[in-house]
């Protein structure tokens, strides 16, 4: 149940914030290899990057690559969240005081991240191919001749395999890794700290979104140089042996983004990928309390329901 509450938490959240996904994935894609002021600036900054996905390819383009990235977000944070709220109820995540244990959180964070990121990797795939197709005239990074979701997952398995599929996903450990970990571990120790206090013990859904709009800032700087190398990686063309044509790696990739875009290649993206983060971290840790809050009550519903039964029947 924990999986499936954390999965559908994110399908939600991931529908409101998908155009943002989208704009940021193609900042972070333009200019791609190539020194500032060396290529033609399709994109201008995040409200202009708005407004000529919409003039080019027409309001609906905001939400390419939706179904997807909710299969993604539902088996992402599905495994990722259920994972972690397994391991805090039986009290990895704590110390001996019944404290959270930041070394602890670090560690299971990671491992949750990781495991949500393989097994959604395919979908992760497939979105970034979709979301950065465009009309010629602002077209960046490489484009793929994608029609939908399920076309683009067969033609990926008949071109390249089972394993083509998950082409990029070990490239996207390290972003997986730091952006679970230092997430969730801002998300509980805020969430520890500012319920000390009255006004957020005695209101739960303030705290959670306090809480959760801190670990979008924390996860935000800690994750973006990865995030770009993620889908520098993933939406590469491949040769048919179905090696990248650009990057041979995560090492490789930041290897020559720093050799041609410098440290501001590695942050390209960064305004979208907060606003995104942030909604989405709250909407995100607000649905999944809000879940399990319903859960626990139905729960005790129905055990007191049980209960009264039998002593109706005694």
């Amino acid at each position: 149940m924990e999986f499936l509450l954390g999965g559908v938490a994110a399908v939600g959240a991931g529908f409101c914030t998908n155009p943002l996904d989208v704009i940021k994935t193609r900042l972070q894609l333009q200019g791609e290899l190539q020194a500032r002021g060396m290529y033609t600036v399709h994109y201008k900054g995040f409200f202009h990057a708005f407004y000529a996905v919409a003039k080019a390819d027409g309001v609906l383009a905001l939400q390419k690559g939706l179904v997807p990235a909710l299969w993604y977000q539902l088996c992402l944070n599905g495994v990722r969240l259920g994972t972690y709220d397994f391991a805090e109820k039986r009290g990895w995540t704590t110390n001996s005081a019944g404290q959270t244990s930041t070394p602890k959180c670090i560690v299971v964070g990671a491992l949750a991240g990781c495991a949500g990121t393989l097994t959604g990797s395919p979908f992760y795939l497939v979105k970034t191919h979709l979301q950065s197709q465009a009309a010629d005239s602002i077209a960046v990074g490489y484009q793929h001749a994608h029609t939908g979701c399920t076309s683009a997952l067969w033609k990926i398995y008949q071109e390249h395999g089972i394993l083509g599929l998950w082409r990029g996903a070990f490239g996207a450990m390290p972003r997986a890794s730091i952006g679970s970990a230092s997430q969730l571990l801002s998300f509980s120790l805020c969430k520890d700290y500012v319920g000390k206090y009255e006004t957020f013990a005695k209101r739960p859904l303030l705290n959670t979104f306090v809480s959760s709009m801190v670990g979008g800032i924390v996860v935000t700087l800690c994750m973006t140089p990865f995030d770009v190398v993620m889908t520098r990686l993933y939406n590469q063309g491949t040769d048919v042996q179905g090696r990248g044509l650009l990057y041979q790696g995560v090492v490789d990739c930041f290897i020559k983004m720093w050799k041609t875009e410098g440290i501001h290649g590695f942050f390209k993206g960064f305004i979208p990928n907060y606003i995104r983060l942030g909604p989405h971290t709250v909407l995100c840790f607000v649905f999944w309390d809000s879940l399990r809050e319903l859960r626990s009550k139905f729960m005790s519903r129905q055990h007191m329901e049980d209960g009264n039964v039998e002593t109706v029947q005694t």
